[in-house]
C-alpha cells in the first residue's frame, strides 16, 4: 500500500470529495484494526468545518459513530478469532505463546483503562478492539467504555480542526498530534516497564536483595 495514498494532500481531496463518508468509513477501518489514519480523517473533516465546506454536527457525529461502530467490529474480530492468528503472528516474530499470555492477562487488568483512552494513544487506537476481544472484556463493559472513549476523542479531534484550525496550518495541527500520540505510546510503554520491574523486585526474596 503506498504511501503517497495517505498524504495530507490526498486526505483532504477524499475529504472534499467524499465528505462525511470518509470521516467515518476512515475511523471505521482504523478502530476495526487496518493502520490507515483515521485521526488524520477526522482532523482534516473538523478543518473542513471550521472553514464552512462541511456541517460541524455532522463531522462530529461520523467520528463519533466510526469509531464505535469500527472498535465494535474489531472486538468481534479479536474474540472469534484473533487469539489464534495472535499467536501465530507472534510465532513469525519469536514471541513465545508464555509472553502472549502475559501481555493479554495485563491488557485484561487495564481493558476499560485502555478501551477508554486508548484513541489518544498512537498504535493502541487501532488495536485496541480487537485487543479487547482477545482478552474477553465483558461486551457490556466494552460497550459502555468504547462509547464514552469515542463520544470525548471525537468531540477532541473535532473541536481541535474546528476551533485550532482558523489559527494553525492543518500540516502543523497534524504533525502535533501525531507526535502527541507516539509520546503518550512511549509513555505507556516506560509506564509497563517500570511496573514489572517493580513487580519482580517486590517478589524478590529479601535475602536475594542482600
Amino acid at each position: 500500500m503506498s504511501f503517497e495514498l495517505f498524504s495530507l494532500e490526498n486526505i483532504q481531496e477524499i475529504a472534499r470529495q467524499y465528505g462525511y463518508g470518509a470521516v467515518f468509513t476512515g475511523i471505521l477501518l482504523e478502530n476495526t484494526g487496518i493502520p490507515i489514519p483515521g485521526e488524520t480523517i477526522t482532523l482534516v473533516g473538523g478543518f473542513l468545518a471550521g472553514s464552512g465546506e462541511l456541517n460541524y454536527w455532522l463531522v462530529l457525529g461520523c467520528a463519533m459513530m466510526g469509531a464505535v461502530v469500527g472498535d465494535n467490529f474489531g472486538y468481534w474480530i479479536g474474540r472469534i478469532g484473533g487469539w489464534s492468528f495472535l499467536v501465530r503472528f507472534g510465532k513469525f516474530f519469536g514471541f513465545q505463546e508464555s509472553i502472549l499470555e502475559t501481555t493479554k492477562t495485563r491488557f485484561a487488568q487495564n481493558a476499560p483503562k485502555a478501551v477508554f483512552l486508548g484513541r489518544f494513544i498512537a498504535f493502541l487506537r487501532i488495536f485496541a478492539g480487537p485487543l479487547a476481544g482477545i482478552a474477553r472484556m465483558p461486551y457490556q463493559q466494552f460497550l459502555l467504555c468504547n462509547f464514552a472513549g469515542a463520544a470525548l476523542w471525537a468531540f477532541t479531534i473535532v473541536n481541535l480542526a474546528f476551533f485550532l484550525g482558523k489559527l494553525i496550518p492543518l500540516p502543523q495541527l497534524v504533525e502535533w498530534l501525531a507526535q502527541f500520540g507516539v509520546f503518550t505510546f512511549l509513555l505507556v510503554i516506560i509506564l509497563v516497564i517500570v511496573n514489572n520491574w517493580r513487580e519482580k523486585r517486590n517478589k524478590t526474596p529479601e535475602n536475594e536483595r542482600l
